[in-house]
């Protein structure tokens, strides 16, 4: 049988996982006052059935558990960080999240003229007093869908479609790498990506032409981790009766029956907890890394792609959870 966090996971509520994210601090009130949250989303699509939707999913939990509106600035381009933020600011937020490996500087850079602001970076690393980081072991999600990938292929070639060459990205190469060959030692992985620039994250029409490449070099499962531009991967792999992985939220049903399966990425959880934190006064600065153990990542399994995965998939994949948690298979991180 399916893991049972990779369904209840994603019905979790404010209460107790959220918080379980941010040690209690003991000192701290029990309600804090005159919470104002803001949230930033990534640059592209708000409703992008992925990363900014699964912000826009935590921050409307938080909404409908506490009765607290939050305030919310959609750039078009990274560079509007600032612009989002002094918008924000000017509203009175408290507390603001940040959601895009690409504002760790400007906002390292805007933290210490508000000190009495918590700020909370997802995706990437800042310093400061008054910085909450959250960051995700991509690489172990991604191990579990590579082995499903593995598993699934037919032609012995997967691949993976990043949207550019970073460290964050690499994170998911390394992972399903690793998952892929764990489960076929023979497997061949291709790896591309879309662009050079944040763009290649609102690039469908690349995404579709960088899947097509790796089909006519022989992949019949590819992974897809490129925000919007998978909708053109998604797509690409249908028209070619292929198969795809989605990423971050589950995308499963965006093709029922040419998506194998998606790497979960909580970012909903991570942009609940911290407003949820701040209101019962366990907020805390630093960093904290989220993963397998955490139920911060995984894989998704629904009546969309139930008859590609089979009982012998699912349990691969659930031995290479256990061991992942209980540290018995090592996930390099591709640093």
């Amino acid at each position: 049988m399916p893991h049972p966090t990779r369904r209840s996971v994603l019905s979790l509520g404010a209460a107790g996982t959220a918080l379980a994210l941010f040690p209690h601090h003991p000192h701290a009130a029990a309600i804090q006052p005159g919470l104002v949250p803001g949230l930033v989303y990534a640059a592209g699509q708000k409703f992008d059935k992925s990363f900014n939707e699964g912000a826009f999913t935590g921050a409307e939990r938080f909404r409908n558990a506490t009765g607290i509106a939050v305030s919310e600035y959609l750039p078009a381009t990274p560079v509007q960080f600032d612009q989002a933020a002094a918008s924000l600011l000017r509203r009175g937020v408290t507390d603001l999240v940040a959601i895009g490996f690409y504002y760790a500087t400007p906002l390292a850079r805007l933290a210490p003229a508000h000190p009495a602001v918590r700020f909370t970076l997802i995706d990437a690393v800042a310093e400061g007093p008054n910085i909450r980081c959250v960051t995700f072991k991509e690489q172990e999600g991604s191990f579990l869908v590579g082995v499903l990938a593995a598993l699934a292929s037919k032609s012995g070639t997967v691949g993976f479609i990043g949207a550019l060459d970073i460290p964050l990205i690499r994170k998911f190469i390394a992972g399903y790498e690793q998952g892929a060959r764990h489960a076929r030692g023979d497997i061949k992985v291709l790896v591309n990506f879309v662009g050079t620039t944040p763009a290649a994250f609102n690039d469908p029409a690349s995404g579709a032409e960088v899947a097509r490449s790796q089909f006519q070099r022989g992949a019949d499962v590819v992974f897809a981790g490129a925000g919007v531009s998978n909708f053109g991967i998604f797509a690409a792999a249908n028209e070619a009766r292929r198969l795809a992985i989605g990423v971050d939220s589950n995308q499963n049903y965006l093709y029922p029956g040419s998506i194998l399966t998606s790497m979960l990425k909580r970012v909903d959880l991570a942009v609940e907890s911290s407003f949820e934190a701040a209101r019962q006064g366990r907020w805390n600065a630093g960093t904290v890394a989220l993963g397998l153990a955490e139920s911060a990542v995984d894989y998704a399994l629904d009546e969309n792609n139930r008859d590609l995965v089979t009982t012998a998939m699912v349990e691969a994949v659930e031995a290479a959870r256990r061991g992942i948690i209980a540290g018995r298979i090592p996930v390099a991180d591709g640093s």
